[in-house]
């Protein structure tokens, strides 16, 4: 009798922008799954900022720049204290008062003290100390995905090693928990197979 692969544990790498908001919804998603079959998230890193360096016109409209300070407070957390603090943060920064989700990303110091973070790493978004961290980590996404994506990117591997990587799902909102297992399920079948490159809607 087959194996029903949807008992095997998967380890699953969440590379972000913090200040998307899109893929904050995919990050809500993926835990979604993650309660209802064996996960493992490991979120990292990636920088819009980085992603349009060098382009006419920002398509995020961040002409001033923002988009860095988050992201390199994010590099700080994840190089000096572990891809798990960087989710605790993570999940901080779009927590409300009441517990529920932000429309927008909250004031950095507050989301570090709830994630039990040093509130001196705030100060690290406004320097260049972490950049090298930062543009590592975004580059590994990258170099897992082709062609020209955006935020997020998430990776996938198997116990037997097998990898797959790709960019989103991209949802507007929550899925319900049996919908959420059905993306996933069809997320990981069309990705497993080879040349696969991008569905459109």
């Amino acid at each position: 009798m087959a194996t029903d692969r949807r008992d095997e544990r998967l380890a699953v790498d969440f590379w972000f922008d913090p200040a998307c908001p899109l893929s904050r919804v995919t990050a809500s998603w993926i835990v979604t799954v993650a309660e209802q079959r064996p996960i493992d998230i490991r979120r990292r890193v990636m920088s819009l900022s980085i992603l349009n360096e060098g382009k006419d016109v920002d398509p995020e409209g961040d002409e001033e720049g923002y988009l860095w300070i988050p992201a390199r407070v994010c590099a700080a957390i994840q190089t000096a204290y572990g891809h798990e603090a960087l989710g605790r943060f993570y999940d901080a920064l779009w927590t409300g008062p009441d517990g529920g989700r932000r429309e927008w990303i909250g004031d950095i110091a507050e989301a570090l003290s709830a994630a039990g973070l040093p509130a001196a790493l705030a100060a690290t978004g406004f320097t260049t100390d972490h950049d090298a961290a930062l543009r590592a980590s975004h580059e590994e996404a990258m170099n897992l995905v082709v062609g020209e994506v955006g935020t997020p990117v998430l990776a996938v591997t198997h116990p037997s090693g097998a990898r797959h990587a790709f960019f989103g799902p991209v949802v507007t909102e929550t899925p319900a928990p049996d919908d959420a297992l059905r993306l996933w399920d069809g997320t990981l079948l069309v990705t497993s197979v080879p040349g696969f490159r991008e569905i459109k809607t």
